[in-house]
């Protein structure tokens, strides 16, 4: 049997979004230790607030402040907590009904175990001790047996609104690519680009999938293409990227390397980047010990005919 490949793969980037008027006043409430919500046409106290009754599609904008204690309305139970989750200890995720509100806000719930926590329980914010207007200034929910903790009557108006807000989004996930893309990756190993040949259409697809795209049935016939190819479609980079040691501006390019009938992308280098174009012949550069091209340079041919790449754009 021939090895299995797997790798941990990182997907991970900041989101930035700005806020709207709700969503503002709702961040910048919890920096100030204060719950908004907002009231629909029919009086439901909505937490969190939206900007749109999902009832009615109407706009909401009239704030309500809200508790800061409430009531489980359900819960699981988090055996082992997750790197950024908001407590290291074991926790339960729980929907909190605020007193004052109609809806419930999922947050953690700090309990020193599964059978501390039940549906119906009474609990209150622990607010974090650094607040800058996210929903981690609520630090968790925890037990409370004590009175109502009465809104202070707040308008949701404030000095200084929080206009913005950027969140961290990261996937870690583990990557086996299979039969026939690991026949691709052995090849790169060794130079060589290989794709598999639709026994029914006839086509050459590169990088392997192990089945034709558009026929649907399954590939195995392995066929080498390039090492040359010609550049179908690129696109100039102005924005430098977080890790990635390559200056701007630079080009990434679909490249349809010959004998394949499908592009794969490239970077395109050895030439300025406001010289690339559309049937530009190229080849690949390998660096020792590299599984892959580190970029592609032009051959010095003579461009390529549009006709012979036109259904690759």
């Amino acid at each position: 049997m021939p090895e299995v490949l797997k790798a941990p793969l990182v997907v991970e980037f900041p989101f930035t979004r700005s806020l709207g008027p709700v969503q503002s006043a709702f961040l910048t409430g919890l920096r100030e230790r204060v719950v908004l919500g907002v009231k629909t046409a029919d009086g439901r106290v909505l937490v969190p607030p939206v900007e749109y009754d999902p009832v009615t599609a109407e706009e909401i904008r009239d704030l309500v402040e809200v508790a800061s204690t409430g009531t489980v309305t359900t819960w699981a139970w988090n055996h082992a907590p997750r790197r950024g989750q908001p407590l290291t200890n074991p926790f339960a995720w729980a929907l909190v009904r605020l007193d004052g509100a109609d809806t419930a806000l999922l947050h953690a719930l700090d309990a020193p175990g599964p059978d501390a926590v039940h549906t119906g329980m009474r609990v209150r914010v622990r607010w974090a001790g650094e607040r800058t207007g996210a929903i981690t200034d609520i630090a968790c929910f925890e037990p409370y047996d004590g009175d109502t903790a009465g809104p202070s009557g707040h308008t949701g108006e404030f000095e200084d609104p929080v206009t913005g807000i950027v969140t961290p989004a990261r996937l870690d996930y583990t990557y086996s690519p299979g039969r026939a893309q690991s026949a691709y990756i052995h090849a790169l190993s060794d130079q060589r680009v290989v794709g598999e040949r639709c026994p029914s259409c006839r086509k050459v697809y590169v990088p392997p999938r192990g089945a034709c795209p558009t026929c649907g049935v399954a590939t195995s016939e392995q066929v080498e293409v390039g090492p040359r190819g010609t550049v179908t479609t690129f696109c100039i980079v102005n924005i430098k990227a977080k890790n990635l040691d390559i200056e701007v501006p630079y080009v990434y390019a679909h490249i349809a390397l010959d004998g394949a009938d499908l592009a794969l992308h490239g970077r395109i280098a050895g030439i300025p980047y406001d010289r690339v174009r559309m049937g530009l012949r190229v080849e690949p550069v390998w660096t020792a010990g590299g599984g892959h091209p580190d970029h592609y340079r032009p051959t010095g041919e003579p461009d390529a005919d549009y006709e012979t790449y036109k259904e690759l754009v």
